[in-house]
């Protein structure tokens, strides 16, 4: 299966990053699949095109952590949005084919207006930014996109546009499935949504020594004010970093018990999911480390990965030209 998948270069990745969709990235690379993982920094202009100065910074230290974690250049196609053109000439084409309405009934439009009201999201750009993904996925003609339960809205308008342009034109574009992340979303340290904004996120790029700051005062379980005070792991956000981060069947009838019966406190749970997050973030720094000693490394999987996405983007753009008959 051809698997297209990406993200918006805003600001450091964190470690819901990772939970959330890198580790299935490395997956479904190992499995076989040919996979397109691409750093969407047009996307990151509609919500932050005032906040540019970092943006090239963002978009190279992002395809760094992807090599990190395991996304592999001979595996993989990795590349960067902005470099293959004809993902903005899609995009162009297919807003043709959508109307206004059916944009502003999208529910995340509605979301991220009201969750970012401090910023101004009155651009046509941030309107029609889901027809922009539309065109990043078809560009390659993938068949699977991996997502959150939150995006399956914009892969059925992706189907829609497939739909409707090999009705009116020819048969050129797959009717793209969402491979569902079943991962539940990490809050943040703070029991809130994990977000920059908030500053409750834990960057990837870390020590142990940080890590420990950021997760020892965390949030539990609002019952267990003191030690005696029995809980419920199912009400702690703790519990789901253990869950993301690996917990052995044993550790965790440990966490059960010693959290429902109060037998330990939340100092003793915090350690152990310490001991299993450094062993797998620890691999993550290591490889980070080695890549940063060669200077040139990231850039060169950059050019490469664009190369070849240009090559497969151009080939469907011709096929596109060509049913539409702007041959010229």
């Amino acid at each position: 299966m051809r698997i297209l998948s990406g993200m918006r270069p805003t600001g450091k990745l964190h470690i819901g990053h990772l939970v959330g969709a890198l580790e299935n990235w490395v997956k479904l690379q190992n499995d076989g699949n040919e996979c397109y993982y691409f750093a969407a920094d047009w996307h990151a202009l509609t919500t932050h095109y005032d906040e540019t100065e970092h943006l090239k910074e963002n978009t190279r230290d992002m395809i760094r952590i992807f090599l990190a974690v395991g996304v592999d250049p001979k595996k993989s196609v990795i590349f960067v949005q902005s470099a293959v053109k004809e993902h903005a000439e899609l995009a162009l084409l297919f807003s043709m084919l959508v109307s206004v309405s059916r944009l502003e009934r999208i529910p995340t439009y509605k979301e991220i207006k009201k969750e970012l009201n401090y910023k101004d999201l009155s651009s046509a750009g941030f309107l029609i930014y889901p027809v922009l993904q539309s065109a990043d996925i078809l560009v390659y003609r993938a068949e699977g996109v991996p997502v959150g339960e939150d995006q399956v809205y914009h892969i059925e308008l992706t189907r829609e546009i497939a739909r409707r342009f090999n009705s009116l034109y020819a048969p050129v574009f797959p009717e793209p499935q969402p491979l569902l992340s079943h991962t539940p979303k990490l809050p943040g340290t703070d029991g809130r949504k994990m977000s920059k904004s908030y500053g409750n996120i834990i960057p990837l790029e870390s020590d142990e020594e940080t890590l420990k700051k950021m997760i020892m005062p965390m949030m539990t379980d609002t019952a267990r004010k003191r030690k005696s005070d029995p809980g419920n792991p199912d009400r702690c956000p703790v519990w789901l970093y253990h869950k993301a981060f690996g917990i052995s069947k044993e550790e965790a009838e440990w966490v059960k018990e010693g959290c429902t019966k109060a037998k330990i406190g939340c100092v003793d749970c915090k350690k152990l999911l310490l001991k299993n997050m450094k062993k797998k973030l620890q691999p993550i720094w290591e490889r980070l480390a080695e890549i940063d000693k060669d200077p040139h490394y990231v850039d060169d999987v950059i050019h490469e990965g664009n190369k070849k996405a240009r090559e497969a983007a151009g080939k469907t753009m011709e096929e596109v030209r060509k049913a539409m008959n702007l041959m010229f």
